[in-house]
């Protein structure tokens, strides 16, 4: 792992008010937290849009419990979703670095709803959780390291700089005995009192678990297959349910019937719910409950009948709103040498492993307390939506189970408001699981897009000037925002992820125009960072090819001269060193690079690949990312390792397509995936610029696309701009 020059940090200072001890303690436990604020970053910018619209909120003022401390061990409870990232093990090493312990010796959980984390803090979502709970975590666990030595050096009768916290216990200063925290804890009498001075935050030169790679908490639970995800809840008495769906995207029930489906082996109970358009069974297992809401009578109408003609022609840059405007484009787009060029993504889905699936047990009567265990990103907005279907003076209780994937399709959780409605009705427990059939036709995807790109280079290799259109459906707009809302701003804030070339270009004028369609669209991961870093990262490929550039070099020579500039620098040129860039590839192989900077993530990578009948096969992708500072080594690579091989099958395979309003594909034998056989050679390099952590589920992602396809063109000579590449 190299190391750059660290760049300024600002720091929030710790302070009493922000540090709380557990309300309701009692003797032989301590409870710690930190109450957190809404973060800034892209999740803020989802709350602020989509559900204020008035900016950032108040920080909630609630103990928010992060630790629990008795004689047996600590508890570090988790407000993340753990969904294959690693996060709970990244979390537990922060954790742990100010605790003085071993990671191992944290008992880590995942939290629940009741445990006090401000809806916006548990909702993982946009590579924001550790550069979101960096600092508050380490106040707090800095804050309980500090009260146990307090309280030790109490017991023990000397001061409190005579001890030294290491694995848990505190070591004294010319004796050879030790406490352990837990022996402090359960020598406690009385109430805890924050110590005058806020506690002290390690200098980073003292780490010993930051930076450090270390097994995933989890590992052994997931060998072992204890690990428990949402198709997996069980409680005693349960029944499973499952739901009619539409034929077509918006359309509705005109009328419903039971049909045959009372008659069914096993049916214990038929809902139907014109208002909510909503027509369900319960059975006592899940086959027959899916035989049998085959048998409902069914009268839908209205919904739309697109094809996928018609979205292709309604997703077309052009008009649009202003979303950048620098410089004389026009005057500069007519001096040098000049290209144009055009580039679309298609629909796609997320394609993650665990399709939709949820428990609930809904207690009898209007105001009855409702339970759900779910695999869900955002845990709030189900509980919002199941008080919006049965009643908002609900007490909820959520208990998150792990995600088989996620990637924006889990921000919610319909199959919990589903089990919920189902429960409610028949008076049991009720598990709702989605076939893959449902959850990769009734799903919300990734929108299609469609970029018109012009620009002109000197004879010196600078980009003079340019002019670049891009259109897309909606990602982060609500189906409920009025359109007229939607259309005064004229730019859905997901949709311009990644549209911006990173480069210092004197006259730069970009138009985006956003489009309601009649398929749902919404978050994917990166939302706009892939389809957008597919197309600038192509055209400066172009623009290199036109001004007689290297790609690298002429990557090089833009780059502006900042603090990210520097940092782009520094992973194209670590990029190149690894992947041999300045080296002739292997015989019949060619080499793109594409770079990018997503969530002050910098990337840069080098695809290796050759044609084989007729197809493109990458052999090696080499990755250099900044992350700004690293938790995990090994946990970073793992997470940029995932983000080439998604990226890569994007690239290569995933397209949607509709017909008659609806999907086409029901399964993955119509929507192929990456296979283990085509994954290539990957090669990571982590960087680090300062010290504060950022993003790395998702940045990684962005520039995978355009890097295959400029290598492609230094093979073949031909510019494949539309995805999935085709020869």
């Amino acid at each position: 792992m190299s190391t750059l020059k660290p760049n300024k940090v600002l720091r929030k200072k710790v302070t009493r008010r922000r540090v709380l001890i557990g309300l309701g303690t009692t003797a032989g436990v301590l409870v710690v937290g930190v109450p957190l604020a809404i973060n800034a970053g892209r999740p803020a910018l989802v709350e602020y849009v989509v559900e204020n619209g008035t900016g950032p909120q108040e920080a909630p003022f609630n103990p928010d419990l992060w630790f629990e401390v008795t004689a047996t061990g600590i508890t570090f409870y988790v407000p993340k979703m753990e969904m294959g990232q690693g996060i709970h093990t990244a979390l537990a090493q922060i954790a742990a670095e100010e605790l003085e312990v071993k990671p191992e010796q944290l008992t880590v959980k995942q939290a629940d709803t009741v445990r006090g984390y401000a809806g916006g803090t548990m909702f993982t979502f946009g590579s924001n959780s550790v550069n979101a709970l960096y600092t508050p975590l380490r106040e707090a666990a800095a804050t309980l390291r500090e009260l146990l030595r307090a309280e030790a050096a109490r017991q023990l009768g000397v001061p409190a700089k005579n001890l030294t916290a290491a694995g848990g216990q505190f070591f004294i200063a010319g004796r050879r005995d030790t406490l352990s925290y837990g022996k402090v804890v359960e020598g406690k009498q009385g109430e805890w009192t924050l110590p005058d001075k806020p506690a002290r935050l390690k200098a980073r030169k003292d780490f010993k678990r930051i930076g450090k790679a270390m097994p995933r908490v989890d590992f052994r639970d997931k060998v072992m297959g204890l690990s428990s995800y949402g198709y997996d809840a069980r409680v005693d008495g349960m029944l499973y349910g499952a739901v009619a769906r539409p034929p077509r995207y918006g359309a509705t029930l005109a009328a419903a019937s039971a049909g045959g489906a009372s008659a069914q082996p096993g049916v214990s109970k038929v809902v139907i719910d014109l208002k909510a358009n909503f027509a369900g069974v319960v059975a006592d297992s899940r086959t027959r409950v899916r035989n049998a809401v085959k048998k409902l009578d069914l009268r839908w109408e209205g919904g739309t009948n697109v094809n996928q003609a018609e979205i292709d022609a309604q997703v077309r840059a052009g008009a649009g709103v202003v979303v950048r405007r620098r410089g004389n484009v026009g005057a500069a787009l007519k001096q040098g040498t000049q290209i144009e060029a055009e580039y679309s993504t298609p629909l796609a889905a997320h394609a993650h492993l665990e399709p939709l699936a949820a428990l609930a047990q809904v207690a009898p009567g209007t105001n009855g307390k409702i339970e759900i265990w779910t695999a869900t990103q955002y845990p709030q907005k189900v509980m919002d939506d199941i008080r919006a279907a049965l009643g908002k003076d609900r007490e909820i209780l959520l208990h998150p189970m792990q995600l088989g994937g996620g990637f924006g399709r889990k921000a919610g959780q319909t199959a919990a408001v589903e089990a919920a409605r189902l429960s409610a009705a028949c008076g049991k427990p009720v598990h709702v699981g989605w076939t893959r059939e449902e959850d990769l036709q009734q799903a919300f995807f990734r929108p299609p897009s469609h970029h018109i790109l012009r620009g002109s280079v000197s004879s010196s290799g600078r980009i003079l000037g340019v002019e670049q259109f891009t259109a897309s459906g909606d990602i982060i707009w609500p189906a409920s925002m009025p359109e007229f809302v939607k259309d005064t701003i004229g730019f859905d804030p997901g949709g311009i992820l990644g549209l911006f070339m990173p480069y210092d270009i004197p006259a730069y004028h970009v138009t985006n125009r956003r489009e309601a369609l009649p398929v749902p669209t919404g978050f994917w991961r990166g939302l706009g960072v892939f389809p957008n870093t597919f197309a600038v990262e192509s055209f400066t490929d172009e623009l290199a090819h036109a001004a007689k550039m290297d790609p690298l070099d002429f990557r090089l020579n833009n780059l502006p001269d900042t603090e990210n500039g520097q940092r782009l620098r520094a992973v194209l040129e670590q990029v190149a060193i690894r992947s041999g860039w300045r080296m002739p590839p292997p015989a019949g192989r060619a080499r793109g690079i594409a770079c990018g900077l997503d969530v002050n993530t910098a990337s840069a990578q080098v695809a290796e690949v050759s044609v084989e009948n007729g197809q493109v096969r990458v052999h090696r992708m080499s990755v250099a990312v900044d992350p700004g500072m690293v938790i995990n080594p090994q946990g970073a690579k793992m997470q940029a390792e995932g983000s080439v091989v998604m990226g890569l099958s994007s690239t290569l395979h995933e397209v949607l397509t509709v017909k008659d309003g609806m999907i086409e594909s029901a399964n993955f034998d119509t929507y192929p995936l990456l296979t283990l056989r085509e994954t290539p050679q990957i090669d990571v390099d982590l960087l680090e610029s300062g010290d504060t952590p950022y993003g790395m589920g998702e940045p990684i992602i962005g520039p995978v696309g355009a890097a295959v396809a400029n290598a492609v063109f230094a093979l073949t000579g031909k510019r494949l701009r539309d995805l999935p590449l085709r020869l």
